[in-house]
């Protein structure tokens, strides 16, 4: 059994209920009319491209709930370097049930790999400059932030802020709305916090340096500025 929390249960019901239109059993009409109920099978999972795996908590979950449940047998973790053809994963079970579940597990497997996959190829690119980190954003699916953060970490890339709730980010329209990058950051401080800030242009770099932001996000600069914003931070 995979060690499992409540929001990981309550999103799985979700997903098998999505494709069983309500109750997790005899709604797959297909098997239920074609396999024989207590006809027994296995399936391998396997991969058909070179990537890294992630989603395998996710995927287990789905099997273990489907009714009547089936037993899953992960061959390598999550953050593993998956290459063509190699066997990451056995089910065994009632054959109706894993034909039931397999779409909802590799839905959860097929996305969340290709996040880790991804995050693997950027972080690879970052290895020869060791004071990079590779960090996400809260622009994740709705309800499926805690598995796509957990993706990330798999490829090697690191967690930002969980959301709203756990840091300070300014954003342009908390700029705009504060009367700018100075005052925003000022009335940030009473949360007693580290002050990350976004800019867009040196000037508000140099304001947000001023005003002692710890953090900077350059939003959508170009190369040039951001090598200048990097120079004028040193310099500091």
């Amino acid at each position: 059994m995979v060690s499992s929390k409540p929001e990981l249960d309550d999103l799985i019901a979700l997903a098998l209920r999505e494709d069983l239109g309500g109750e997790m059993r005899d709604t797959d009409l297909t098997t239920h009319h074609v396999v024989d109920a207590d006809l027994m099978g296995e399936a391998q999972i396997i991969a058909k491209s070179p990537g890294v795996l992630s989603g395998g908590s996710a995927a287990a979950r789905v099997f273990e709930m489907v009714r009547p449940p089936c037993e899953y047998f992960a061959l390598v973790p999550d953050g593993t370097r998956l290459e063509t053809g190699m066997l990451a994963v056995r089910i065994a079970g009632p054959l109706g049930s894993i034909l039931t579940a397999e779409r909802t597990a590799l839905n959860f497997l097929q996305r969340l790999s290709g996040i880790a996959t991804l995050t693997r190829r950027y972080a690879d690119a970052l290895a020869p400059y060791p004071n990079a980190v590779l960090l996400d954003t809260r622009k994740t699916t709705p309800g499926l932030r805690f598995l796509e953060r957990a993706a990330v970490r798999a490829g090697g890339g690191r967690n930002h802020r969980a959301g709203l709730w756990d840091a300070i980010l300014i954003k342009d329209n908390h700029v705009a709305a504060a009367g700018g990058v100075r005052a925003a950051i000022e009335r940030a401080r009473r949360a007693g916090m580290p002050v990350e800030v976004e800019v867009e242009t040196l000037d508000q770099l140099d304001e947000a340096l001023a005003a002692g932001a710890e953090i900077v996000l350059l939003d959508n600069m170009s190369i040039d500025d951001m090598r200048r914003a990097v120079q004028i931070n040193r310099g500091r």
